[in-house]
């Protein structure tokens, strides 16, 4: 079990937390680390589940009872909640559930799940649901007074660039007098990959000197690579699948539009979307998928466009209005990097506690 210092008396129970990847470890680590006063201590990982999920239990119980934990923060609704709703029978303690998106929807596919989701979520003392979506989706089997949402957050602390290097991508890969769209994730179907290249032949309709750029890594890197030559767009799409942070962020600096249609796929939807909020720190504007949790993240006409993820008309209508438009973009971009502040982690990590409502 890992201690970090920050909130006496709480317990983060999770099956995802960093060195792991990806959104959920992104939200736990960055909410401990910014937690503020006290100690949070973290009982963690994917072996809280061997060789049975019951032995968490003892897990979990083990360590309630050594550091005199009074409430317990749920990572996970399935399989963790039920640990800590069945614990809760026999000794005392609170407990507070996460709501990602997924997690949910997957509790809801049956109505075994659901009923022990609606018992679960009963007996929370309270639930965080890091998007709206996710909170109407909990609304509907729960009482919404339990329910807050706070969003992932944003680091706005970026490391210094070095303009030298951004300038060395630009002449690597033949960026003069080149319009960049870009896009950062996982090589998932969800993210919109495949409508983007779709769109990309009526664009060049228009804008010709469009380059797509896709940094990432995944299942669908090889498909990817194949539909690119297919449809023959390998001078006019770049896919990087080894960037760092340095780099990711000489690639925001560089890009003049930021997209990520992402759409729903049974069940499996972008619950917040944190690329969003790193394009419109680095001052772009932002197309994105009218689907899920995205909503929360990016307010059309606002920091960016939101676009039926399902239409490929719609994409490319959206690119080339942007792309054709300057000061749209500068506009775009200017109020997304202002809106970016209210998604300080700090402020963030000081939401949940102000709802959890500690008494030490």
């Amino acid at each position: 079990m890992k201690t970090l210092k920050q909130n006496n008396n709480v317990l983060l129970f999770t099956l995802e937390y960093p060195p792991d990847i990806g959104g959920v470890a992104n939200y736990y680590g960055n909410l401990v680390k910014y937690w503020g006063e006290g100690e949070v201590k973290v009982l963690v990982g994917k072996k809280l589940l061997q060789p049975h999920w019951l032995i968490s239990l003892w897990r979990l119980r083990r360590a309630i009872k050594k550091d005199k934990i009074k409430t317990v923060l749920v990572g996970q609704i399935l399989p963790l909640g039920t640990v800590a709703w069945l614990l809760a029978k026999f000794i005392k303690f609170d407990y507070v559930v996460f709501l990602h998106g997924m997690d949910l929807t997957f509790a809801l596919k049956t109505p075994r799940k659901k009923k022990l989701a609606r018992k679960i979520l009963a007996g929370a003392k309270k639930i965080i649901a890091v998007n709206s979506y996710a909170a109407k989706l909990a609304g509907e089997i729960v009482d919404e007074s339990k329910i807050e949402v706070v969003n992932p957050g944003v680091d706005l602390r970026f490391k210094i660039l070095d303009f030298r290097f951004q300038n060395e991508l630009r002449k690597k890969y033949n960026l003069d007098n080149k319009l960049i769209l870009l896009q950062v994730g996982r090589l998932v179907e969800r993210k919109g990959y495949d409508k983007v290249l779709a769109a990309l032949p009526r664009v060049w309709e228009e804008i010709p000197m469009v380059v797509y750029v896709i940094i990432g890594g995944g299942k669908l890197l090889e498909d990817l690579r194949l539909k690119t030559y297919d449809l023959k767009l390998k001078n006019n799409v770049i896919l990087i699948t080894n960037a760092d942070d340095s780099e990711v962020n000489s690639w925001y600096e560089l890009c003049d539009i930021f997209i990520m249609p992402a759409r729903e796929i049974d069940g499996d939807f972008e619950g917040f979307g944190i690329v969003y909020l790193e394009a419109n720190a680095h001052g772009k504007p932002v197309i994105a998928g009218n689907s899920g949790g995205v909503r929360d993240a990016v307010q059309d006409g606002v920091n960016g466009l939101l676009v039926n993820p399902e239409s490929v008309a719609e994409i490319a209508q959206a690119i080339i209005k942007l792309g054709k438009d300057e000061s749209l973009r500068k506009k775009l971009g200017e109020r997304g990097r202002e809106r970016t502040r209210q998604f300080d982690w700090k402020n963030q990590a000081n939401k949940v506690r102000k709802f959890i409502e500690f008494k030490n």
